[in-house]
This record gives C-alpha cells, sequence and structure tokens, in this order.
C-alpha cells in the first residue's frame, strides 16, 4: 500500500516564497495604473506582499534559522536569474529571430530592480523575521504577522521604489509607486493574516 500523502508545509511555502520572490522580480519591469484610485504601482506588487506572510509560514513551522535560511536561498537565485538574462542577452540572436531589442528593453533593466529587490528583500525580511519573533513570543501568531509585516513593507517598499526607480522614472511617480505599494501590501498582509492559524508549529517555542 502506498504510504499515506502529506502536505509537507515547509517545503509548499518556501518554494511558493521563492518563486514569488523571483516573479515579482520579473513582473516589476511593467509600470500599471490602477484605474480606481489613478495611482502608479509596479507589476511585481499584485503577487509580492503574499511573501511576507509565507515566509512567517516557513517561521513557525521550522523556526527563526530556517528562515533566514530561506531568505539568503531566495537572494541567491535572484543573481542567478538575473545573471542568466544577462548572459542569453549578450548571445548573438539568429537572423530570423527579430525580438533582440525587445529582449533586452524589458529583460535586462531588470538588473537594476534585481538588486532592489535584494537589498530591500533581505534588509526586509530579516526585520521581519525578528519582528515576528518577539510578538508571537508575547503575544499570538495572527498579531506576529500583522505587527511584523506591517513593519516589513514599509521598509521594503521604500528601498526597493527608490533603487529601482528613483532617477529612471519622475520623483513625484516613484513616490506614488512606494505609497501604492505600501496600500497595496497592507490590504493583501490584512486579508492573509489570518491564514496562519492553518499552520501548526513544529519547532520549540523558544527556536520561534
Amino acid at each position: 500500500m502506498p504510504e499515506k500523502f502529506k502536505i509537507n508545509i515547509f517545503l509548499l511555502a518556501s518554494s511558493f516564497y521563492i518563486s514569488f520572490q523571483l516573479f515579482a522580480n520579473i513582473l516589476s519591469t511593467k509600470i500599471a495604473l490602477l484605474p480606481i484610485l489613478n495611482m502608479s504601482i509596479d507589476g511585481g506588487t499584485v503577487i509580492y506582499p503574499l511573501t511576507f506572510t509565507l515566509r512567517d509560514f516557513v517561521h513557525k513551522t521550522c523556526g527563526k534559522i530556517i528562515a533566514r535560511q530561506v531568505i539568503f536561498i531566495a537572494a541567491g537565485l535572484n543573481l542567478i536569474m538575473f545573471g542568466l538574462f544577462w548572459l542569453v542577452g549578450r548571445m548573438t540572436p539568429d537572423p530570423v529571430w527579430g525580438f533582440q531589442a525587445a529582449y533586452e528593453q524589458i529583460l535586462l533593466p531588470i538588473g537594476r530592480i534585481v538588486l532592489a529587490s535584494i537589498i530591500a528583500q533581505v534588509i526586509s525580511e530579516l526585520i521581519d523575521t525578528e519582528v515576528f519573533s518577539i510578538i508571537y513570543k508575547r503575544t499570538n501568531d495572527i498579531l506576529a504577522v500583522l505587527g511584523s509585516n506591517f513593519i516589513g513593507l514599509l521598509v521594503d517598499s521604500f528601498i526597493f521604489g527608490l533603487i529601482a526607480f528613483a532617477g529612471v522614472l519622475p520623483l513625484a511617480t516613484v513616490w506614488q509607486i512606494i505609497l501604492t505599494n505600501i496600500v497595496v501590501k497592507l490590504i493583501m498582509s490584512l486579508a492573509s493574516a489570518p491564514s496562519i492559524k492553518l499552520i501548526k508549529r513544529k519547532v520549540k517555542f523558544e527556536e520561534i
């Protein structure tokens, strides 16, 4: 008889966390306009806010040390992704393939976005990890998610927005992107926070 299938929460949460980090950096090459608010937003914001709660899943499941390791793994894979984009971009294109300029225009500028993302991600997520640990030990998991995500998303939005877009876009647009990112991330954080109750703690309390 086959062994009963069991969902590995750590594997699932860490895989989605890293994947969403990579997806967000690619999506951030597009600056969109929110029709209702008429405000600018980078495309990565549609998915990136979920990474904060996914990191909290990893933290609650496996503890602070493993959560930090996942953060650095995601940062390393972001660097590898950009390196591959750059390497392929430098390859001589086939004459029948007429999209070299489009490739360079869309994917190569991602280097600045990846750099901004890695710096913002590592700093904000490490802060998020420490805040989650402190609040979790003193209150409960939902408040830990809300508190850590709020501080993390503020730090992330300012660092990412300034490094990725300052000097490339008008300053007013940059601040608009930062503000919109904060609002959208906060809404998504509030919506996703209760899901932490679905995750069982599998490490000792002091390891959180």
